[in-house]
């Protein structure tokens, strides 16, 4: 813990619902994962994705499914069943690229357009960050550093960061160099950077995070935190690979 004392967490709605249990910062909360059947793409059943990621030593995790919600008596009832942190979230696939929301409970038709989609989640006093901002920006041969700057300064007019609190630096599928892209871009926008697993299979889980310097128990704190920038992205793929 960064101050030397220890707090101690209890139970509520998206909280850690069985035990009462202490955590020491910096905690390491996965913002980014899906599961089955929600994520038609996902092999991962949603009791499978906690086991492992307590395994993978993680404090918590997300669950982002493809333009679908969980019910908060599910995400409860999850958390409650592993006494482990299970939050609630959704990626969006808006007009600008993938978008993960925390602090929205319901898809709202609409939400495809990012202006919409943050419309929304200030009304519910929520944040957006963006999912693996390379995707469909970064070169697949590059010639120069011109180009290289040049796909940067393109990535960087999408509509959509505006509203976001960060852009996912490191993704847990993604490549080392598509991973440098976006971390690059998040320096060239001088904006903070979060990660998440991506997952959507066993082998995708733990393989980063994002360390954040404060007790994280609910979403209005995950939230608190990201909007204050108290977070940072980990590349965990070497412990994982172990």
């Amino acid at each position: 813990m960064i101050d030397g004392r220890r707090r101690l967490v209890e139970g509520s709605t998206f909280r850690i619902c069985a035990a009462i249990r202490y955590y020491e910062e910096p905690m390491l909360i996965d913002l980014h994962t899906h599961t089955r059947p929600l994520s038609w793409d996902s092999y991962l059943e949603p009791d499978e994705l906690v086991e492992r990621s307590k395994a993978a030593g993680l404090d918590g995790i997300c669950l982002s499914e493809h333009d679908f919600f969980w019910k908060p008596s599910d995400v409860e009832a999850l958390a409650k069943r592993h006494s482990y942190l299970v939050l609630p979230a959704i990626e969006v696939n808006t007009d600008d690229g993938h978008i993960l929301a925390y602090g929205l409970e319901e898809y709202v038709y609409g939400m495809h357009r990012s202006h919409e989609l943050a419309h929304h989640v200030e009304q519910a006093r929520g944040a957006m960050v963006a999912a693996h901002p390379y995707r469909r920006q970064m070169p697949w041969f590059i010639d120069s550093d011109s180009d290289y700057q040049e796909a940067l300064v393109r990535a960087s007019r999408n509509p959509a960061y505006q509203y976001c609190v960060a852009l996912e630096a490191i993704n847990g599928r993604g490549t080392q160099k598509e991973n440098e892209f976006s971390q690059r871009l998040c320096e060239v926008m001088e904006m903070r950077g979060t990660a998440g697993s991506d997952a959507h299979a066993r082998l995708d889980i733990g393989r980063c995070a994002t360390e954040f310097e404060r007790d994280v128990s609910s979403i209005e704190e995950l939230i608190d935190e990201l909007k204050a920038g108290r977070f940072r992205a980990v590349d965990l793929s070497a412990v994982a690979a172990k």
